[in-house]
């Protein structure tokens, strides 16, 4: 088969991560980012290395808690890009959004070389913090990037700030709560399954080389509350959130299939993306009208399977984005993945590392590794999520060129339209029915109960309560289904 000289490839890919402890250790974010797009260079294997970084069109960044600026201008003027038009997507803009955005650059012919990057710096400044010594991160240029991508709406709905369900940790557990409840677990039967889950993701990560965490954690581990494994926001103890606390970094450098010809890149480092599909409508947790469900998901896995002729439980490998349990579990209900428990090739955010914003470019890399080593016929399934899976993306990815060109569909219309909202009121009084819960433990504040409930008219509200009586009952077996009193913004029973 042919191959047009504009079908996308991606030809280098790296992940790095520091982990230095003394005062004044390790480099920002920014840096490693550079770092990682020098390891992304030599990973090509071109003959022509320095000069394929150097003819780089775009540097595409998405935006991390690294602050204001463009590290792409940086980055590009490192290695002698100059004139390289820079992009940076904000939070709330899905990762792959940037991998689909240079993908189809290139097969348009906007682009030729293109690289994609994000990193944090998170535990650097952690201990810095701790020493009581400045960060010292030098400042970024002050001329704004090329193009920022920015949301559309809100991920958070105004009663759910108001109401304390804004932390994500808060809401996916509540989000949890209703998938339990759909599913028709006990309390104890669910621990114990999610446990599992998250434990099989541990061993996934023992065996890969850029993981933060390379120990594998025995279900027991997970579920059991410990001074070391405080509660979160109940169902979740620490070992079941998203480690974001890391140093690490990713780059992506992408090309068309004539410049990795005209740059001297071996075949055997071409991996093709074949389709992306993503749905950016924005339906606040609040406001969904099955908490459980997620028609955007639902909707890029239908789509991928169509185009590509390869459903995503028979992708030969995958990688579901991973920042709570609940976000892998609703992905398996909507991606058809049933039983499969090889849902990872990181291990993770909890294990692999969650840097915030950049997780699926970590992900991607190591697919990308993955199909290298692999049968040449395989194909490999990267996800993502943004906010509490308010947006959904996947991509499938294969060491073999597609049959069809590369495309990038966006779904959101056709989300909308599947999708059901209710109507959010912030002044009901009277009975309710709970449709998804949480309970956060006290530090500073008694613990409270957070729940989103179901009121008459086919509306929703957000209600809490720290009255003890309340929490301790919350804290005694399932509660979704359950009738409750709400008054305003008080919950009682």
């Amino acid at each position: 088969m042919s191959l047009d000289p504009r079908t996308p490839v991606l030809v280098g890919v790296a992940a790095l991560q520091q982990r230095v402890d003394v005062p004044g250790g390790g480099q920002d974010a920014v840096r490693l980012m550079v770092r990682a797009a020098e390891a992304a260079g030599r990973d090509t294997g071109a003959s022509a290395e320095g000069k394929m970084l150097a003819a780089l069109d775009r540097v595409l960044v998405p935006r991390g808690m690294w602050g204001p600026g463009d590290p792409g201008r940086v980055i590009a003027q490192r290695f002698g890009a100059g004139e390289a038009r820079t992009l940076v997507a904000e939070l709330g803009v899905l990762q792959q959004t940037l991998l689909t955005h240079a993908e189809t650059l290139i097969a348009a012919g906007d682009a030729d070389v293109v690289l994609v990057a994000g990193a944090e710096a998170a535990y650097r400044e952690r201990r810095l913090h701790g020493t009581g010594r400045p960060s010292l991160v030098p400042p970024l240029p002050s001329t704004p990037p090329d193009r920022v991508l920015s949301p559309v709406g809100d991920i958070l709905h105004p009663l759910e700030i108001e109401r304390g369900l804004t932390l994500p940790v808060r809401q996916y557990a509540a989000l949890e709560t209703a998938l339990r409840f759909a599913e028709g677990l006990s309390v104890d039967e669910h621990a114990t399954r999610v446990a599992q889950l998250w434990s099989r993701f541990s061993d996934c990560a023992v065996d890969n080389p850029d993981a933060w965490q390379r120990t594998a954690a025995p279900p027991e581990a997970i579920a059991e509350v410990s001074p070391t494994n405080p509660m979160m926001a109940r169902p979740y103890t620490r070992a079941h959130c998203s480690r974001a606390g890391v140093d690490q970094a990713a780059a992506l450098l992408l090309c068309s299939a004539e410049a990795a010809e005209r740059y001297g890149v071996p075949r055997d480092r071409w991996v093709f993306p074949c389709a992306a599909a993503e749905s950016n409508q924005m339906v606040p947790l609040v406001a969904r009208a099955q908490l459980h469900r997620s028609p955007g998901f639902a909707a890029v896995g239908s789509w991928l399977a169509a185009y590509t002729k390869v459903a995503a439980a028979d992708a030969t490998y995958i990688d579901l984005y991973s920042c709570f349990p609940s976000a892998v579990r609703v992905q398996i209900a909507e991606l058809g993945l049933g039983d499969r428990e090889d849902l990872t090739v990181t291990g993770g955010m909890s294990f692999a590392g969650g840097p915030l914003n950049s997780y699926a470019l970590h992900a991607t890399v190591t697919m990308a590794k993955r199909l290298r080593a692999g049968d040449p016929a395989a194909t490999g399934l990267v996800t993502c999520i943004s906010g509490m899976v308010t947006k959904q993306a996947g991509a499938m990815w294969s060491a073999t060129p597609p049959a069809t060109p590369f495309h990038g569909e966006d779904l959101s219309a056709r989300t909308a339209e599947a999708a059901v909202v209710c109507e959010v009121t912030d002044d009901y009084r009277g009975l309710g029915a709970v449709d998804g819960y949480t309970v956060v433990p006290g530090a500073e504040q008694p613990p409270s109960v957070v729940a989103v409930v179901a009121v008459p008219g086919g509306r929703r509200t957000v209600a809490r309560t720290s009255a003890p009586d309340v929490v301790a009952a919350f804290c005694d077996g399932e509660w979704v289904g359950r009738h409750v009193h709400v008054d305003g913004a008080e919950l009682a029973l």
